[in-house]
Protein backbone atom coordinates (compact mmCIF):
# COMPACT_ATOMS: atom_id res chain seq x y z
CA UNK A 1 0.00 0.00 0.00
CA UNK A 2 2.83 2.53 0.73
CA UNK A 3 4.16 1.81 -2.85
CA UNK A 4 0.73 2.33 -4.17
CA UNK A 5 0.34 5.59 -2.38
CA UNK A 6 4.03 6.64 -3.64
CA UNK A 7 3.32 6.35 -6.99
CA UNK A 8 -0.01 8.17 -7.03
CA UNK A 9 1.79 10.83 -5.07
CA UNK A 10 4.79 10.93 -7.58
CA UNK A 11 2.13 10.50 -10.82
CA UNK A 12 1.19 14.05 -11.48
CA UNK A 13 4.70 14.78 -12.12
CA UNK A 14 5.37 11.93 -14.55
CA UNK A 15 5.96 13.88 -17.98
CA UNK A 16 8.15 11.26 -19.81
CA UNK A 17 7.75 7.41 -20.05
CA UNK A 18 10.06 4.50 -21.56
CA UNK A 19 8.63 2.45 -23.91
CA UNK A 20 10.13 -1.32 -26.28
CA UNK A 21 10.86 -0.47 -29.64
CA UNK A 22 11.25 -3.19 -32.31
CA UNK A 23 13.80 -0.77 -34.12
CA UNK A 24 15.56 -2.76 -36.62
CA UNK A 25 15.13 -6.28 -38.21
CA UNK A 26 15.68 -8.58 -34.54
CA UNK A 27 17.06 -5.63 -32.32
CA UNK A 28 14.53 -4.35 -29.34
CA UNK A 29 15.52 -0.83 -27.86
CA UNK A 30 13.78 1.02 -24.94
CA UNK A 31 12.89 4.73 -25.59
CA UNK A 32 11.91 7.50 -23.64
CA UNK A 33 9.26 9.37 -24.74
CA UNK A 34 7.18 12.74 -22.92
CA UNK A 35 3.72 12.18 -21.75
CA UNK A 36 1.40 15.70 -21.80
CA UNK A 37 -0.71 15.39 -18.96
CA UNK A 38 -4.45 15.82 -19.49
CA UNK A 39 -5.78 14.20 -16.65
CA UNK A 40 -9.40 15.73 -16.74
CA UNK A 41 -9.79 14.29 -19.81
CA UNK A 42 -7.56 11.27 -19.85
CA UNK A 43 -6.12 8.77 -17.87
CA UNK A 44 -2.68 7.90 -16.89
CA UNK A 45 -2.26 4.58 -16.32
CA UNK A 46 0.76 2.76 -14.29
CA UNK A 47 1.53 -0.11 -16.10
CA UNK A 48 2.02 -3.70 -14.33
CA UNK A 49 2.53 -6.35 -16.96
CA UNK A 50 2.58 -6.43 -20.24
CA UNK A 51 1.71 -10.09 -22.62
CA UNK A 52 3.81 -10.95 -24.89
CA UNK A 53 2.19 -12.49 -28.53
CA UNK A 54 4.64 -14.96 -29.77
CA UNK A 55 3.72 -15.35 -32.95
CA UNK A 56 2.64 -12.18 -34.06
CA UNK A 57 5.54 -9.95 -32.53
CA UNK A 58 7.89 -12.86 -34.07
CA UNK A 59 6.96 -11.65 -37.49
CA UNK A 60 7.29 -7.86 -36.32
CA UNK A 61 10.97 -8.42 -34.64
CA UNK A 62 11.87 -10.51 -37.86
CA UNK A 63 10.52 -7.93 -40.53
CA UNK A 64 8.02 -10.30 -41.37
CA UNK A 65 4.73 -8.79 -42.19
CA UNK A 66 3.82 -8.47 -45.41
CA UNK A 67 3.50 -4.73 -47.65
CA UNK A 68 -0.06 -5.89 -48.37
CA UNK A 69 -1.10 -6.62 -44.81
CA UNK A 70 0.64 -3.27 -42.98
CA UNK A 71 -1.96 -1.61 -42.37
CA UNK A 72 -4.83 -4.92 -41.03
CA UNK A 73 -1.50 -5.90 -38.92
CA UNK A 74 -1.79 -2.12 -36.77
CA UNK A 75 -1.96 -2.05 -33.42
CA UNK A 76 -5.02 0.01 -32.05
CA UNK A 77 -2.49 1.63 -30.46
CA UNK A 78 1.08 1.63 -32.37
CA UNK A 79 2.89 3.82 -33.27
CA UNK A 80 5.36 4.50 -35.88
CA UNK A 81 4.69 2.36 -39.27
CA UNK A 82 5.74 -1.13 -40.74
CA UNK A 83 8.27 -2.53 -41.04
CA UNK A 84 10.19 -0.86 -38.43
CA UNK A 85 10.78 1.40 -36.44
CA UNK A 86 7.41 0.49 -34.14
CA UNK A 87 6.36 0.46 -30.75
CA UNK A 88 4.09 -2.40 -30.97
CA UNK A 89 1.83 -4.40 -28.32
CA UNK A 90 -1.68 -4.90 -27.33
CA UNK A 91 -1.67 -6.71 -24.18
CA UNK A 92 -1.07 -4.51 -21.17
CA UNK A 93 -2.30 -4.25 -17.69
CA UNK A 94 -1.99 -1.46 -15.17
CA UNK A 95 -3.59 0.85 -12.57
CA UNK A 96 -5.20 4.27 -13.16
CA UNK A 97 -2.96 6.85 -11.25
CA UNK A 98 -4.67 10.09 -12.54
CA UNK A 99 -7.76 10.65 -14.35
CA UNK A 100 -11.65 11.10 -13.96
CA UNK A 101 -12.60 10.13 -10.09
CA UNK A 102 -14.29 6.81 -10.87
CA UNK A 103 -11.41 5.30 -12.48
CA UNK A 104 -8.26 6.41 -10.48
CA UNK A 105 -6.86 3.21 -8.49
CA UNK A 106 -8.70 0.50 -10.37
CA UNK A 107 -6.92 -1.75 -12.68
CA UNK A 108 -7.59 -1.52 -16.21
CA UNK A 109 -6.78 -3.47 -19.45
CA UNK A 110 -5.73 -2.20 -22.71
CA UNK A 111 -4.36 -2.36 -25.89
CA UNK A 112 -1.57 -0.44 -25.87
CA UNK A 113 2.18 -1.58 -26.72
CA UNK A 114 4.58 -2.18 -24.12
CA UNK A 115 5.45 0.95 -22.24
CA UNK A 116 5.57 1.95 -18.45
CA UNK A 117 3.31 4.74 -18.33
CA UNK A 118 0.32 5.74 -20.78
CA UNK A 119 -2.27 7.79 -21.19
CA UNK A 120 -5.28 7.21 -23.24
CA UNK A 121 -8.83 8.30 -23.51
CA UNK A 122 -11.13 5.98 -20.82
CA UNK A 123 -13.02 4.28 -23.45
CA UNK A 124 -10.29 2.67 -24.31
CA UNK A 125 -9.91 1.08 -20.99
CA UNK A 126 -11.65 -2.42 -19.97
CA UNK A 127 -12.07 -3.13 -16.27
CA UNK A 128 -10.41 -6.26 -15.13
CA UNK A 129 -12.80 -8.05 -12.98
CA UNK A 130 -12.19 -8.34 -9.22
CA UNK A 131 -10.17 -11.37 -8.04
CA UNK A 132 -8.87 -11.63 -11.58
CA UNK A 133 -5.02 -11.53 -11.33
CA UNK A 134 -3.76 -8.55 -13.70
CA UNK A 135 -0.56 -10.92 -14.79
CA UNK A 136 -3.56 -13.05 -15.83
CA UNK A 137 -5.70 -10.43 -17.52
CA UNK A 138 -2.52 -10.00 -20.21
CA UNK A 139 -5.01 -13.02 -21.76
CA UNK A 140 -7.89 -10.74 -22.77
CA UNK A 141 -6.76 -10.19 -26.37
CA UNK A 142 -5.66 -14.27 -26.73
CA UNK A 143 -9.00 -15.28 -25.51
CA UNK A 144 -10.33 -12.82 -27.66
CA UNK A 145 -9.27 -14.71 -30.68
CA UNK A 146 -10.13 -17.94 -28.93
CA UNK A 147 -13.55 -16.90 -28.64
CA UNK A 148 -13.58 -15.50 -32.25
CA UNK A 149 -12.80 -18.82 -33.89
CA UNK A 150 -15.31 -19.95 -32.23
CA UNK A 151 -17.93 -18.14 -33.34
CA UNK A 152 -16.64 -18.74 -36.77
CA UNK A 153 -16.42 -22.69 -36.37
CA UNK A 154 -20.21 -22.27 -35.09
CA UNK A 155 -18.67 -25.45 -32.36
CA UNK A 156 -21.59 -26.94 -30.35
CA UNK A 157 -22.07 -29.44 -27.80
CA UNK A 158 -21.47 -32.93 -27.69
CA UNK A 159 -18.81 -31.79 -31.45
CA UNK A 160 -15.76 -33.50 -31.75
CA UNK A 161 -13.20 -30.98 -31.57
CA UNK A 162 -9.61 -31.15 -32.27
CA UNK A 163 -7.40 -28.20 -31.95
CA UNK A 164 -4.07 -28.55 -33.90
CA UNK A 165 -1.15 -26.37 -32.21
CA UNK A 166 -0.98 -26.05 -28.47
CA UNK A 167 0.46 -22.48 -28.25
CA UNK A 168 -1.43 -20.38 -26.32
CA UNK A 169 -4.78 -19.52 -29.26
CA UNK A 170 -4.91 -22.93 -29.38
CA UNK A 171 -4.86 -24.36 -26.19
CA UNK A 172 -7.34 -21.18 -24.47
CA UNK A 173 -8.77 -22.76 -28.18
CA UNK A 174 -9.28 -26.29 -26.53
CA UNK A 175 -10.13 -24.52 -22.56
CA UNK A 176 -13.29 -23.20 -24.26
CA UNK A 177 -14.11 -26.13 -26.43
CA UNK A 178 -14.00 -28.30 -22.88
CA UNK A 179 -16.20 -25.99 -21.68
CA UNK A 180 -19.05 -27.02 -24.00
CA UNK A 181 -21.15 -29.74 -22.56
CA UNK A 182 -20.67 -32.98 -23.25
CA UNK A 183 -17.69 -32.21 -26.31
CA UNK A 184 -14.88 -34.38 -26.54
CA UNK A 185 -11.69 -32.23 -27.33
CA UNK A 186 -7.94 -32.91 -28.68
CA UNK A 187 -5.26 -31.02 -28.56
CA UNK A 188 -3.17 -32.20 -31.69
CA UNK A 189 0.58 -30.90 -30.76
CA UNK A 190 4.49 -32.75 -31.33
CA UNK A 191 5.65 -30.96 -28.08
CA UNK A 192 4.59 -33.58 -25.28
CA UNK A 193 5.19 -30.75 -22.23
CA UNK A 194 1.99 -29.66 -23.26
CA UNK A 195 -0.08 -32.37 -22.14
CA UNK A 196 -0.18 -31.50 -19.29
CA UNK A 197 -1.71 -27.96 -19.49
CA UNK A 198 -4.44 -29.28 -22.04
CA UNK A 199 -5.27 -32.03 -19.34
CA UNK A 200 -5.22 -29.01 -17.20
CA UNK A 201 -7.91 -27.94 -19.10
CA UNK A 202 -10.10 -30.90 -19.66
CA UNK A 203 -8.87 -31.83 -23.21
CA UNK A 204 -6.89 -34.89 -24.64
CA UNK A 205 -3.44 -35.15 -25.99
CA UNK A 206 -2.05 -36.94 -28.89
CA UNK A 207 0.65 -36.51 -31.09
CA UNK A 208 0.39 -35.77 -34.97
CA UNK A 209 1.01 -39.33 -35.21
CA UNK A 210 -2.06 -40.42 -33.49
CA UNK A 211 -4.15 -37.36 -34.80
CA UNK A 212 -8.04 -38.56 -34.81
CA UNK A 213 -10.18 -38.45 -37.86
CA UNK A 214 -14.25 -37.67 -38.65
CA UNK A 215 -13.87 -34.84 -36.45
CA UNK A 216 -16.78 -32.34 -36.19
CA UNK A 217 -14.50 -28.91 -36.14
CA UNK A 218 -10.56 -28.47 -36.36
CA UNK A 219 -8.76 -25.50 -35.45
CA UNK A 220 -5.20 -24.95 -36.96
CA UNK A 221 -3.58 -22.96 -34.71
CA UNK A 222 0.33 -24.71 -35.46
CA UNK A 223 0.89 -21.55 -38.05
CA UNK A 224 2.81 -24.68 -40.16
CA UNK A 225 2.12 -25.91 -43.15
CA UNK A 226 2.60 -29.61 -41.96
CA UNK A 227 -0.25 -29.07 -39.15
CA UNK A 228 -2.52 -27.65 -41.64
CA UNK A 229 -2.36 -31.02 -43.51
CA UNK A 230 -3.07 -32.52 -39.99
CA UNK A 231 -6.17 -30.61 -39.58
CA UNK A 232 -7.30 -31.64 -42.98
CA UNK A 233 -6.71 -35.26 -42.13
CA UNK A 234 -8.92 -34.88 -38.61
CA UNK A 235 -11.82 -33.54 -40.22
CA UNK A 236 -14.96 -35.62 -41.07
CA UNK A 237 -17.70 -35.61 -43.75
CA UNK A 238 -18.30 -31.84 -44.57
CA UNK A 239 -16.41 -30.73 -41.49
CA UNK A 240 -15.10 -27.26 -41.53
CA UNK A 241 -11.52 -26.58 -40.83
CA UNK A 242 -10.60 -23.36 -39.30
CA UNK A 243 -7.39 -21.48 -39.86
CA UNK A 244 -6.22 -19.36 -37.12
CA UNK A 245 -2.52 -19.21 -37.56
CA UNK A 246 -1.50 -16.05 -38.95
CA UNK A 247 1.55 -16.87 -41.34
CA UNK A 248 2.78 -13.48 -42.15
CA UNK A 249 4.60 -13.38 -45.62
CA UNK A 250 5.25 -16.90 -45.55
CA UNK A 251 4.11 -19.33 -48.21
CA UNK A 252 1.93 -22.43 -47.23
CA UNK A 253 1.09 -25.13 -48.53
CA UNK A 254 -1.99 -27.05 -48.54
CA UNK A 255 -3.01 -30.53 -49.61
CA UNK A 256 -5.97 -30.24 -51.14
CA UNK A 257 -5.78 -33.44 -53.05
CA UNK A 258 -6.70 -37.04 -51.73
CA UNK A 259 -10.12 -36.73 -49.94
CA UNK A 260 -10.62 -33.00 -49.80
CA UNK A 261 -13.26 -32.36 -52.22
CA UNK A 262 -14.79 -35.99 -51.54
CA UNK A 263 -15.30 -35.35 -47.95
CA UNK A 264 -16.65 -31.92 -48.95
CA UNK A 265 -14.09 -30.08 -46.31
CA UNK A 266 -14.74 -26.23 -45.55
CA UNK A 267 -11.05 -24.11 -44.47
CA UNK A 268 -12.40 -21.22 -43.12
CA UNK A 269 -10.40 -18.04 -42.06
CA UNK A 270 -10.45 -16.45 -38.16
CA UNK A 271 -8.83 -13.41 -37.65
CA UNK A 272 -9.87 -11.20 -34.41
CA UNK A 273 -9.25 -7.60 -36.20
CA UNK A 274 -13.43 -8.32 -37.07
CA UNK A 275 -15.92 -9.49 -34.61
CA UNK A 276 -17.48 -12.94 -36.30
CA UNK A 277 -20.10 -12.60 -39.02
CA UNK A 278 -22.18 -14.47 -36.54
CA UNK A 279 -22.59 -11.83 -33.97
CA UNK A 280 -21.56 -8.86 -35.94
CA UNK A 281 -25.17 -7.81 -36.25
CA UNK A 282 -25.19 -7.55 -31.46
CA UNK A 283 -21.74 -7.51 -30.88
CA UNK A 284 -19.32 -4.49 -31.12
CA UNK A 285 -15.81 -4.47 -30.09
CA UNK A 286 -16.14 -3.64 -26.80
CA UNK A 287 -18.70 -6.27 -25.74
CA UNK A 288 -16.40 -9.02 -26.99
CA UNK A 289 -13.31 -8.02 -24.88
CA UNK A 290 -16.03 -7.57 -21.77
CA UNK A 291 -16.91 -11.30 -22.72
CA UNK A 292 -13.08 -12.44 -22.93
CA UNK A 293 -11.87 -10.92 -19.85
CA UNK A 294 -14.87 -12.30 -18.28
CA UNK A 295 -13.91 -15.60 -19.45
CA UNK A 296 -10.68 -15.36 -17.61
CA UNK A 297 -12.05 -16.57 -14.49
CA UNK A 298 -10.27 -20.37 -13.89
CA UNK A 299 -7.14 -20.43 -12.12
CA UNK A 300 -5.55 -23.06 -14.44
CA UNK A 301 -5.23 -20.32 -16.76
CA UNK A 302 -2.29 -19.17 -15.17
CA UNK A 303 -0.77 -22.09 -16.69
CA UNK A 304 -0.31 -20.08 -19.63
CA UNK A 305 1.78 -17.13 -18.10
CA UNK A 306 4.86 -20.19 -17.73
CA UNK A 307 7.54 -16.81 -17.84
CA UNK A 308 8.53 -13.39 -16.63
CA UNK A 309 10.90 -10.84 -17.74
CA UNK A 310 11.49 -7.40 -16.10
CA UNK A 311 11.12 -4.67 -17.91
CA UNK A 312 14.10 -3.18 -17.89
CA UNK A 313 15.89 -6.78 -19.49
CA UNK A 314 13.42 -6.88 -22.50
CA UNK A 315 15.82 -5.72 -25.30
CA UNK A 316 18.26 -8.43 -24.31
CA UNK A 317 15.68 -11.38 -23.15
CA UNK A 318 13.22 -10.74 -25.63
CA UNK A 319 15.14 -11.98 -28.90
CA UNK A 320 15.17 -15.44 -26.99
CA UNK A 321 11.66 -15.96 -26.01
CA UNK A 322 10.03 -14.80 -29.56
CA UNK A 323 12.47 -17.62 -30.98
CA UNK A 324 11.21 -20.78 -31.94
CA UNK A 325 13.27 -22.47 -29.90
CA UNK A 326 11.93 -20.67 -26.57
CA UNK A 327 9.47 -22.91 -24.20
CA UNK A 328 7.41 -19.97 -23.52
CA UNK A 329 3.93 -19.54 -23.93
CA UNK A 330 2.52 -16.28 -23.16
CA UNK A 331 5.39 -14.57 -21.43
CA UNK A 332 4.84 -11.02 -19.67
CA UNK A 333 6.73 -7.85 -19.55
CA UNK A 334 7.20 -6.52 -15.36
CA UNK A 335 7.22 -3.28 -14.92
CA UNK A 336 8.00 -2.50 -11.27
Amino acid sequence: MTELKAARDNSSTCKEARALWYAEPQKVVLRTEPIELSPDENALVRTLFSGISRGTERLVFRGEVPDSEFESMRAPLQVGEFPFPVKYGYCATGIVEEGPSDLKGNTFFCLHPHQDWFQVTPDRLVPIPSGLPARRATLAANMETALNAHWDAASSPCDRIAVVGAGVVGLLIAHLAARLPGADVIVIDPNPDREKIASAFGARFVTPDDAPNNCDVVFHASATASGLATSLSCAGFEARVVEVSWHGAKPVSTPLGGAFHSRRLSIVSSQVGTVAASRRPRWDYARRISAAMALLDRPELDLLVNEEIAFVDAPERLPLILSTESAALAPVIRYT
